[in-house]
C-alpha cells in the first residue's frame, strides 16, 4: 500500500518526504480501539473505488480523500471528519501542492459525515465507496457489525441499540428511497443487498 500512496503524491506533483507520511498514517489505522475504521477499510475502500474511479472528474483527489477520511478516529467525539479533514489540508501544504487543492481535498472528506447529498461526481462517489460495505455479502456484513459494536464497547448494550439501530434506520430509509447510493454503478452493484443488510441487522437490534 506504501508504493501506491506514494506514487498517488508523486503524480500529484507533491513534495518531501512520503515516506514519513504514509508511516504516519498508518500508524493511525493501526490504532488499538480500531475493529472497522483501520487499514483494511482504507484497502478495501480502494478495491471499490478502483472498479468506479472512472466516474471521477479528479480521480487522484478522490483517492487521497479515501486515504484520509478515517484518520481521525474516536468513538467519544463528534468531529473526526473534521479533523481528518484538517490533518489532509495540513499534509497537502506541506507538500507544497496547492491551497485550492488542499481545500477540495478537506471538502470531500467532510462527505463522509453522511449528513449532506453531496452535490459533485467526485463527492458522490467517495460517499458511495465508504458505504458499500453496506451492500457487500451477507457474511461481510455481518462482520462488520460486530466490529462497530467493538468500537463502541464503552457503550451500554441497550444505548447501543437504540442509537445503532436509529443511524441504520437513516440508511435504510434511503435504500427503500434508491438514495443511498449515488451513483447508478453503486446503486446497481450493492443498492438491493444493502435493504437485505440493513433490514437484517435493524431487525437483530429490537
Amino acid at each position: 500500500m506504501k508504493t501506491r500512496f506514494i506514487g498517488l503524491w508523486k503524480r500529484m506533483g507533491a513534495q518531501g518526504n512520503l515516506d514519513s507520511e504514509f508511516d504516519k498514517l498508518r500508524d493511525e489505522y493501526f490504532e488499538t480501539h480500531r475493529f472497522y475504521h483501520n487499514i483494511d477499510h482504507i484497502r478495501n475502500c480502494l478495491v471499490d473505488f478502483d472498479s468506479a474511479k472512472h466516474l471521477a472528474n479528479t480521480s487522484d483527489l478522490v483517492e487521497l480523500a479515501i486515504w484520509y477520511h478515517d484518520v481521525v478516529y474516536d468513538t467519544r467525539a463528534k468531529d473526526n471528519e473534521e479533523k481528518s479533514a484538517q490533518l489532509l489540508y495540513a499534509a497537502c501544504l506541506t507538500a507544497k501542492l496547492p491551497e485550492e487543492l488542499a481545500k477540495r481535498a478537506a471538502v470531500l472528506v467532510l462527505a463522509t459525515k453522511h449528513n449532506l447529498t453531496p452535490g459533485n461526481i467526485d463527492s458522490k462517489l467517495l460517499v458511495d465507496v465508504d458505504l458499500a460495505i453496506l451492500g457487500k455479502p451477507t457474511r461481510e456484513f455481518d462482520e462488520y457489525e460486530k466490529n462497530i459494536r467493538k468500537e463502541y464497547s464503552w457503550v451500554s448494550e441497550d444505548d447501543f441499540r437504540k442509537g445503532r439501530s436509529g443511524i441504520l434506520k437513516i440508511f435504510l430509509q434511503r435504500a427503500e428511497n434508491n438514495t443511498l447510493y449515488l451513483t447508478d454503478f453503486f446503486k446497481d452493484k450493492y443498492g438491493t443487498q444493502a435493504r437485505i443488510n440493513l433490514q437484517k441487522s435493524i431487525e437483530a437490534l429490537r
